[in-house]
C-alpha cells in the first residue's frame, strides 16, 4: 500500500476505533438479549440463538468474500459503506417487526462489520508513518475490547431496563457517529494498484500469509475454546465450585483492553515476529497456570486469567501488522486481514467443539485448559521455526 502524506493522521484511527468499539458490542451482546427477544417474539430459544450463528457466519466468512471483491483504488468508500450497513443493520434490528426481519439484519450487520474491521485496519497503516502501524492498529483492537468489555455490560443494564431494542439504537448511534467522522476526517488513499478477483486470489498460497493464519487459528482453538468453558471449569468441585464467574470474565475483559492499547508501544520496540512467539510463550503458561492455582483457589486464577486476556487480545496487533507488512508490495493486505478474523471464527469453533467433546466423554475438566495450553505451545514452536 502507499501512504498517503498526512501520516500525523491519528484522528481517522480513532474514529475507526470508535466504530470497532461499536463493532465489538454489536458482536458479543446479542447472546446476553436472546431472553429478552424470545419473550418479544414468542419463538423458541434454538430460533433465537440463531441471531447469533448469521452474524458469526456472515461475519467470519461473508466478509473475506466481500473485500476479495472490492476494489483496492475505493478503500475509503468501501469502509464507509461497511460502516453505513452496520449502522443501519442495527437500527434495523431494533425497529424490526418480525423476528424474520431481525434475522436478515443480524446478517447484514454481520458482513458491515466483518468487512468495516479488516478495511479498517488495512487503512489505519496507511494514515500514519511505518514506525506507527502496530500503535494504530492496536487502538482500533482496543476499542474492540472495549466494545466487548464495556459496552455490552452497559448495554445489558441499558437493555433490562428499557428493552434490548435499547442496545440496538445505541450501537446505531455510535455506528453513525464513526461514519461523520470518517467521512470528514478519513483522505482517500492514492495511487493504489487494482488487482483482479485471480490476482487478490492468489494469496491463498502465500505460504507466509498461512503461516500467519495458522498461528492465528491455534490461538483461537485454545484461547476462545477455552473461554467457552470457564464456567464449567470453575464451577466444578475440583477447582473451586464457583457459581458466578462474573468478576473472572471482568479480569478477562479488563486485561484484554490493557493488552490492545499497551501491545502498541511494545510492537514499536520489537519485531512482530519476536512479539508474536512472547505473547504465544505467555498465552500457554497463563493457561496451564489457571487450573495449578485453581487448585488452591479459583481466586488465585484471577492474575492468570488477566494476563490470558491481555496477550490473547493483544496477539491480533502483530498478527495483523505482519499480514499488512506480508502483502505490501502484492497487494491484498485487507483480504489477509479479513481471512485472519475468519481464522479466529474458526478457531473459535473448533476450540468450542474439542471442549464439548470432553464433556461428551465426561473426561476430567483438567483437559480444557491443559489442552488449551499445548495447543497454544505448539503455535510458540511453529512460530519460533518461522525466523
Amino acid at each position: 500500500m502507499v501512504k498517503t502524506q498526512n501520516n500525523s493522521n491519528f484522528l481517522a484511527v480513532y474514529f475507526i476505533a470508535i466504530g470497532a468499539f461499536s463493532l465489538g458490542m454489536s458482536s458479543y451482546i446479542t447472546a446476553g438479549l436472546l431472553p429478552l427477544i424470545q419473550h418479544d417474539f414468542n419463538v423458541s430459544i434454538t430460533l433465537t440463538a440463531q441471531l447469533v450463528t448469521v452474524f458469526t457466519l456472515a461475519y467470519g466468512l461473508g466478509s473475506p468474500v466481500i473485500v476479495a471483491l472490492l476494489p483496492e483504488n475505493k478503500q475509503k468508500q468501501g469502509l464507509l459503506s461497511a460502516l453505513f450497513i452496520f449502522f443501519i443493520a442495527n437500527f434495523i434490528s431494533a425497529i424490526a417487526p418480525d423476528f424474520f426481519m431481525l434475522l436478515v439484519s443480524r446478517l447484514l450487520a454481520g458482513i458491515g462489520a466483518g468487512v468495516y474491521l479488516a478495511i479498517g485496519i488495512a487503512i489505519a497503516t496507511t494514515v500514519v508513518d511505518p514506525q506507527q502501524r502496530g500503535q494504530a492498529i492496536s487502538i482500533i483492537m482496543g476499542g474492540m475490547a472495549a466494545g466487548t468489555v464495556l459496552g455490552v455490560p452497559i448495554g445489558l443494564l441499558i437493555s433490562n431496563q428499557l428493552g434490548w431494542q435499547a442496545s440496538m439504537y445505541m450501537i446505531s448511534v455510535l455506528g453513525g457517529l464513526a461514519f461523520v467522522g470518517l467521512y470528514l476526517k478519513l483522505p482517500i488513499i492514492q495511487n493504489i494498484t487494482v488487482q483482479t478477483l485471480r490476482e487478490k486470489l492468489k494469496l491463498l498460497s502465500d505460504q507466509r500469509v498461512l503461516k500467519i493464519l495458522l498461528i492465528s487459528l491455534l490461538a483461537a482453538v485454545a484461547s476462545l475454546g477455552f473461554y467457552t468453558y470457564l464456567f464449567p471449569f470453575l464451577n466444578s468441585s475440583t477447582f473451586g465450585s464457583v457459581q458466578n464467574i462474573t468478576v473472572f470474565l471482568w479480569f478477562w475483559g479488563i486485561g484484554g483492553i490493557l493488552g490492545s492499547v499497551l501491545v502498541g508501544g511494545v510492537a514499536k520496540r520489537m519485531s512482530n515476529k519476536k512479539l508474536t512467539s512472547w505473547i504465544m510463550l505467555i498465552l500457554s503458561i497463563s493457561l496451564l497456570m489457571i487450573p495449578l492455582l485453581a487448585l488452591l483457589s479459583p481466586w488465585l486464577t484471577l492474575l492468570p486469567i488477566m494476563v490470558w486476556g491481555a496477550v490473547g487480545w493483544a496477539l491480533q496487533v502483530p498478527q495483523n501488522e505482519q499480514l499488512i507488512i506480508e502483502r505490501e508490495q502484492k497487494g491484498g493486505g485487507e483480504l489477509a486481514v479479513a481471512l485472519n478474523e475468519s481464522a479466529l471464527y474458526l478457531g473459535g469453533a473448533i476450540g468450542a467443539g474439542i471442549g464439548g467433546l470432553i464433556f461428551h466423554f465426561d473426561w476430567s475438566v483438567w483437559y480444557l485448559p491443559v489442552l488449551a495450553s499445548f495447543i497454544v505451545f505448539i503455535g510458540f514452536v511453529f512460530q519460533i521455526m518461522k525466523h
